[in-house]
């Protein structure tokens, strides 16, 4: 099982290249960064979390950029969303960024996605949040057109585009492994439909065993092979013994938290779940 991180990158926090150097030295695999574009003063929307929202939702930098500079200082270490607000994207700006990254990186990029929960933040953007799963649907098939195709073309109700040319492609074929954050079973159908992966929470619960019998449950309901789906837990515990039965449970990458705080903190941070690299 590989071990890595997540990480709200911000302008008072570490720097994004210099944490990404470190990581790969000791042996983490992956880096991911969640995304908010803006949060709207008016905050009509709780945070899932409960009580006052963080304040690195307000400051963390725009995914593709912080994460471009994470890729440049490194050689090894896998860089991604997680997860990206993908209804509020253009789906072909999106998938521009996407590729460009995962080319300049030699196939490192890894796309985790989501639709995303604060109401306020998404209709700014024209989203209506509940349409925002199908919406999110449809940029992913998209996307997958510019990647895959020379030509790509797809015609819905959110995305509408004729015959059309986006290069380059990414490097890994057919496209960058796209997972996709949640625990419902709305969340595995998507899933199992239309993404590589799963990025559930490791928090409130989550049995390792039960989730993956899940997972494989509903692919082979669906007729889909389960071993092309891999599961990469979001917010694992900094527990040897636990991740231990993540591992024999089959989880594929575990990633721990970096807290957004100044670089001695954080460096601290490091010396702390280092041990935990096999």
């Amino acid at each position: 099982m590989e071990l890595g991180v997540f990480f709200f990158a911000t302008d008072y926090s570490i720097d994004i290249a210099e944490l990404a150097v470190e990581l790969e030295q000791r042996g983490f695999t992956t880096l991911l960064q969640p995304e908010h574009t803006h949060i709207p003063a008016g905050r009509k929307t709780e945070w899932p979390g409960g009580g006052d929202l963080p304040r690195e939702y307000y400051c963390t930098y725009d995914p593709f950029v912080a994460l471009s500079f994470a890729a440049a200082a490194t050689k090894k270490l896998k860089v991604g969303t997680g997860i990206c607000l993908v209804p509020q994207r253009d789906p072909i700006v999106t998938a521009k960024n996407v590729a460009s990254l995962d080319k300049l990186s030699e196939g490192r990029f890894v796309f985790g996605i989501g639709g995303g929960w604060n109401v306020d933040e998404m209709e700014n953007h024209g989203v209506e949040h509940k349409s925002r799963f199908r919406q999110m649907r449809e940029h992913v098939i998209a996307m997958k057109q510019l990647w895959m195709e020379e030509k790509g073309e797809y015609h819905g109700e959110f995305v509408n585009f004729d015959p059309t040319y986006s290069e380059p492609k990414p490097t890994q074929r057919p496209h960058p492994p796209v997972i996709l954050g949640g625990e419902t079973d709305h969340t595995l159908k998507r899933v199992v439909e239309y993404c590589d992966g799963w990025l559930p929470r490791g928090r409130g619960g989550f049995d390792p065993v039960e989730s993956k019998q899940r997972l494989t449950a509903m692919a082979e309901g669906a007729g889909r092979d389960p071993s092309s789906l891999s599961i990469t837990v979001f917010g694992a515990p900094d527990d040897r013994a636990k991740l231990d039965k993540y591992q024999q449970a089959g989880i594929d990458c575990a990633l721990l938290q970096m807290p957004t705080v100044d670089r001695d903190a954080c460096m601290k941070r490091l010396e702390e779940i280092t041990p935990l690299v096999d």
